[in-house]
Parts: structure tokens; sequence; C-alpha cells
């Protein structure tokens, strides 16, 4: 694997860092070299907040990356600030519940992903960044799914009723990512 670059953004109480700690502690897991660099509007909750996580097989330079392999967006500022940024062939996830546009870029793969409706559906609005965070691993196939969901079970313990929740709908982002994928190979 080359360096694998992400950057998670949204509004600040949508678990964007909780998502970004979990694929850094994944990474690290799965043996790889790691940076995880939060960033935080003036607000914090309500404010903007996104994270860029590195996974790398080499040693990391900088943990400042301006045009990430791939961008999960939680929301419409974000998509506007971040989605000029996801570099040619890269990936975009978009959290379609909240965002009620597309990207018109011909040369990225987008990925279209009701999180909020799904996180509602299952029972806790809350797990919407567990399922895109299901998606980005779905999508990218950076780590394999089985670690991610040990990381989840090792940090998410303590509150037992939440962590089968989220092992649920991480596997739900993750094959929604995957069906996306083939669809759009088909075409």
């Amino acid at each position: 694997m080359e360096q694998f670059e992400v950057t998670l953004a949204g509004f600040g109480g949508q678990g964007i860092m909780t998502a970004g700690q979990l694929l850094a502690y994944s990474g690290m897991k799965a043996g790889k070299k790691v940076v995880w660099l939060p960033s935080y509007g003036p607000e914090m909750r309500g404010g903007t907040a996104y994270c860029t996580v590195v996974i790398s097989d080499q040693n990391i330079g900088s943990p400042v990356i301006n045009n990430p392999y791939c961008i999960c967006v939680f929301n419409r500022p974000s998509f506007d600030k971040f989605e000029p940024r996801v570099k040619p062939n890269g990936i975009l996830i978009v959290n379609s519940s909240l965002i009620n546009v597309s990207s018109q870029r011909k040369d990225i793969t987008q990925l279209l992903i009701p999180a909020n409706d799904i996180a509602l559906k299952a029972g806790n609005v809350k797990t919407a960044n567990i399922i895109i965070l299901g998606a980005l691993i779905g999508a990218s196939k950076v780590l394999d799914l089985k670690i991610v969901k040990e990381i989840v079970k090792e940090k998410m313990s303590k509150k037992k009723e939440l962590l089968d929740l989220n092992l649920k709908v991480l596997k739900q982002g993750y094959d929604l990512a995957i069906e996306e994928l083939s669809q759009k190979e088909k075409v």
C-alpha cells in the first residue's frame, strides 16, 4: 500500500473525530504507520470539524494533506469546502441524508450514502459516523473490516447497547458502499 489519505468533515457533534480516531486505531492495529490530525472550528459543537487520517506502510512525511485520495463529507458546508480537494481518481463519500447536491466531477468516484436515514432506521442518529466509516472501508479497502470491528469493540464497549448497534451499522455502511461501487461498474 502506498500512502492512503482521507479527510472526514462535518459539523461538531457529528462524530467526525471519533470516526477518524477509530480509523487511525484500526490502521495501527493492522501494523501500519498512522497520523490523525484533528481540526475544530471556533464553535466546537455545531461549528465545522474535520480530521485527516494518513495510513501508510512507509514513514509519513507530513500530516497535512491538501488533496486527499478520499473525502467523507457529513454536511453541505463541508461538501462545498472539500469536494474540489479530492485527488483525481479518488473517492468522495457524501452523507446524502443531509446533502442535497452531488459532485459534477467526472474524475472521481462519488458514493451517496444516506447515513442519517440509515442511523434513524437503526434506532440512533448518532451512529451516522459509523455508517460513513463502514462505507469508507468498503469503498477504499484500505483496511480489513474485521480489524475495524475489533477496534470498535475495543474502543466503544462501555455502552453495550450501542456497541451492537455500531457493529451492525458499520457492516451496513460497508455493504452499501460495495453495492454502490458494483452498480457504478455496471454502467
